[in-house]
Parts: structure tokens; C-alpha cells; sequence
């Protein structure tokens, strides 16, 4: 192995863990009711149907209705790796996300009018204050692709990701006839994709054969302190669309269909950088000298504009009224990754072979389905459950150290209370159970006979207060 692919390595290995985040960015806990009950795609709520199936709005009573709430997402995503030397271990990094959301309902007879406040997509903080795995799989991959003449090793690296997305809403819904109706609404989004990252590891042995100092035909002694960070921020705009129908059939049945459009969105960055830096008698300096996180992540470098898209989404539903007091709702989203870009227009030049090569990543579609249940004890109390598995469609050349979207089943309990008529409380939790997936450093990593473990572990609590006025 050449000097130049280790310096290749080493940064990718750094900032890839952070800079690269390519989960899918959609979330759907636009409100708490929704941790406890998933399949809202055909409810029937003054606390929910203006996110979930606006065009129900036209089977509530007629006022005006205000609803405001917030949910409190916690844990840790985690990492685990064990270097060939027997060290390495877990990596890991607290989850403490809040996500407000507020709406307002006006509904008088065939007319209703909508708006929604919250965030819409991203995954909160994150900071992976003690080291993360692709700086430590470093300390296993350049000695065996230096026939043990180089050794890299960690000396404190840290990285933090964030990525959240904001959104606003306003719609109309009315009636076309007394069983089926309508909804249209535009909004916008504004969205930031923070990126802080810091190398810092030590690379000692000797400039590898075919490196020779030509006075002294010895190979070179390298004993070099690598340090590089960048601190950058992305932010973007976009606008989209929505239209809703809903189907009363019965006094059993309720139907609904959502389609939300593709927003594209193209991030403009906003950086500063150090890059590494050597001494002008350091057998190292020329190579890897002057070269930064930008060189491999141009999306993140200072003034860079990428198309970084949500996908449109198709949200089915039923609900059915088993009893006056008990109704179960059923549903599933649709998620149309294909067709969005997700960097896909970011070029980079290879270092290697002088080429132009993209930093883009297939993603394949991605569904949820959900099933849950409403079971009014009294007249003031009921209680909510539900279950929601979903399948994310990011392949696992996409899990990268701070973000990385794994397939998950979901699990929410809650309680609703109306102490009158004209008023609504909700409480609800919910946990994640994620599926643990390997990565792909064995494929990536020559000498690397471990690969890194994803995994995730995250609650949530919600609640939310409604008003009819």
C-alpha cells in the first residue's frame, strides 16, 4: 500500500462515520397520540387527523380546534468493535431529542380549513465523545496493508452528527358528498445537517518499500501526530405538497389515503476546516499534507450545494369500530426513496486514480405497517396501544458511525382523557426495538477480520393537550 491510500483511509475511516450520514430522514411521531397508537392513517381525532388524514378533518363536529404537545425522544446508538488485538470495544452516544408539535383546526359544515407546525424529518444530536468504530478499525487495517511497516493508533478522535427538519402545513379539506372527502395543503420545510468531527491518532513505523531516501537508501522513520477537524453546517428550503381522501363506508368502516410529495431540498454548507499539516522535512508531508475532511466529503466543504431530498410518502388506513367503545385502526406508509436524491450529485476525485466518482448511495424503497387499538373505559378514560414494524431500505453500505437507519419494530401504550367535551389529554410512551446489523469495514478494510455492530436502543414519551373553542 501506498502513502496516499492510507491518508485516504484515514480521513474516510474519520469523517465517514459522521459526514456520510445516509439514514433515511423521514420520521412520523408527529404527535404524541401517535407513540401510543402508530395507524393513524385513518383516524378520526381533533388531536391528529390534520397530519395524518387531513381529509377527515370533515367528520368532526363543526368548531374550531387547537392542539399542542411534545415528545421527548432518549437512549443511545451504539457501535461495537473488537480490533485483532484483542482491544476495542463499544462506542456510544445519548439520544435527547425533543419534538414539538402545534395545530389548529377550523371546520364549519362542508369547509375546513388546516395547520400544522413540528418537525418532519431527522434524528436529534448526537456525540461520540469517546472515539467511534471507523477511527478504531484504522488500527487494525494499516498494518496489514503495510506489511506491518506502518501502525496507526487512536488517540481521542470524536465525532458529532445533527440532522433535523421543521415543517409547516396549511391546507383546506370539504366535502364531496356525505361519505367521501378531500384534502389539498403545501408546505414548507427547512432542514440543517450539522457535521463536527476531529482526528486525531498517531502513525509511527517506516515509509513502506518503493519509498527510499535516496542519500541514505533506508527506508524513513515516520513518527507523526495526525490532526484534522472541520466544523460545518448545512441548510436548506423546500416546498411540497399534499392531498388527502377519506371514505366513510359505515358507522363501522372509515378508509383514508395521504400522499405527501417529494421535497427537494438543496443544502448550501456553511465551514471551517483545519486540515493536516506537516513539517516541510516530514516524509509524510507531500502526500498527505494540506488535505482535509472536504477533500473526500465535498458536501460538507465551505459554499458546497447538494440536492439532499425527503421522499414522497403514500400512507394507507383503515379504522373499525368493534363496539361504541372499542376501535382497532390498521395501517402502512410507503416510502419512495428511489426516486428522491439523497447526494446523489456529489462528485469527488480519487485520490488513487485521478477519476471522478460519486458519493451517492442506492437507497430502495422503504414500508411500515402498524396496527393499534382505542378502548374507552368510561367516558372520561381511554386506553391506546399499538405496534408498527418498519423497513427502512438503506442498505448497509449506508450505516455510518453517528447516523445509520435500522429496521425496527415499534411498541407504544398511552392514555387518553377528556374531562369534558370540548377537552383532550394525552399521555403516551413507546420503545424501539431495533435490529442489530453488522457493517461492512471487512469489505472495506484489507487485514480487518472484525466488522463493526450497529445498534440502537430509544424511548420516547409524548403528550398533548386539545382545545374546541
Amino acid at each position: 500500500m501506498n502513502l496516499r491510500k492510507f491518508g485516504l483511509i484515514t480521513l474516510i475511516a474519520a469523517l465517514g462515520t459522521t459526514a456520510f450520514g445516509a439514514s433515511i430522514d423521514h420520521i412520523q411521531n408527529y404527535t404524541a397520540e401517535y407513540n401510543a397508537n402508530m395507524a393513524q392513517q385513518a383516524a378520526i381525532s381533533p388531536t391528529t387527523s390534520a397530519y395524518y388524514n387531513p381529509a377527515g378533518i370533515m367528520r368532526l363536529e363543526n368548531g374550531t380546534y387547537f392542539t399542542g404537545g411534545v415528545q421527548l425522544a432518549f437512549g443511545k446508538e451504539t457501535m461495537k468493535y473488537h480490533t485483532n488485538k484483542g482491544d476495542g470495544g463499544e462506542y456510544s452516544a445519548d439520544l435527547l431529542a425533543p419534538i414539538p408539535n402545534f395545530a389548529l383546526i377550523k371546520k364549519q359544515d362542508d369547509r375546513a380549513f388546516f395547520w400544522t407546525f413540528g418537525g418532519i424529518a431527522g434524528g436529534g444530536d448526537l456525540e461520540y465523545k469517546d472515539g467511534v468504530a471507523g477511527i478504531k478499525v484504522l488500527e487494525d487495517a494499516i498494518p496489514g496493508m503495510t506489511y506491518n511497516l506502518l501502525n496507526a493508533k487512536d488517540k481521542g478522535s470524536w465525532a458529532e452528527g445533527e440532522n433535523m427538519y421543521a415543517q409547516t402545513t396549511i391546507g383546506t379539506a370539504w366535502n364531496i358528498n356525505n361519505k367521501l372527502s378531500m384534502s389539498v395543503a403545501g408546505r414548507v420545510v427547512y432542514g440543517w445537517r450539522n457535521l463536527k468531527a476531529n482526528l486525531n491518532a498517531d502513525l509511527t513505523g517506516v515509509i513502506p518499500n518503493g519509498a527510499m531516501d535516496n542519500n541514505t537508501g533506508m527506508n524513513l522513520p515516520v513518527n507523526e501526530n495526525l490532526r484534522a477537524d472541520i466544523d460545518s453546517e448545512r441548510t436548506a428550503w423546500g416546498f411540497g405538497g399534499q392531498i388527502g381522501l377519506n371514505y366513510a363506508y359505515n358507522d363501522t368502516w372509515n378508509f383514508a389515503m395521504r400522499y405527501d410529495t417529494k421535497v427537494k431540498m438543496e443544502f448550501e454548507a456553511d465551514a471551517t476546516s483545519d486540515k493536516l499539516h506537516f513539517a516541510q522535512t516530514s516524509p509524510v508531508g507531500g502526500l498527505l499534507g494540506n488535505k482535509g475532511f472536504e477533500n473526500f466529503f465535498p458536501q460538507y466543504a465551505d459554499g458546497a450545494k447538494h440536492r439532499r431530498d425527503l421522499p414522497a410518502i403514500l400512507a394507507v388506513g383503515a379504522s373499525q369500530k368493534v363496539t361504541d367503545k372499542w376501535t382497532m385502526f390498521y395501517g402502512a406508509n410507503y416510502y419512495f426513496n428511489e426516486s428522491a436524491k439523497i447526494d446523489k450529485d456529489v462528485k469527488y476525485r480519487d485520490l488513487l486514480t485521478n477519476k471522478i466518482k460519486s458519493t451517492g448511495l442506492e437507497y430502495d424503497n422503504g414500508w411500515e405497517i402498524s396496527v393499534g387499538t382505542e378502548y374507552w373505559l368510561n367516558e372520561k378514560w381511554a386506553v391506546l396501544g399499538g405496534v408498527n414494524y418498519a423497513k427502512t431500505g438503506a442498505p448497509k453500505e449506508s450505516y455510518m458511525d453517528v447516523e445509520y437507519a435500522l429496521d425496527s419494530f415499534l411498541v407504544g401504550f398511552g392514555v387518553k382523557y377528556r374531562p369534558n367535551e370540548d377537552t383532550e389529554w394525552v399521555v403516551s410512551t413507546s420503545h424501539y426495538f431495533y435490529e442489530a446489523t453488522d457493517g461492512d469495514f471487512r469489505e472495506k478494510y484489507a487485514g480487518v477480520e472484525n466488522a463493526q455492530r450497529y445498534d440502537k436502543n430509544i424511548s420516547s414519551i409524548g403528550f398533548s393537550y386539545t382545545k374546541k373553542f
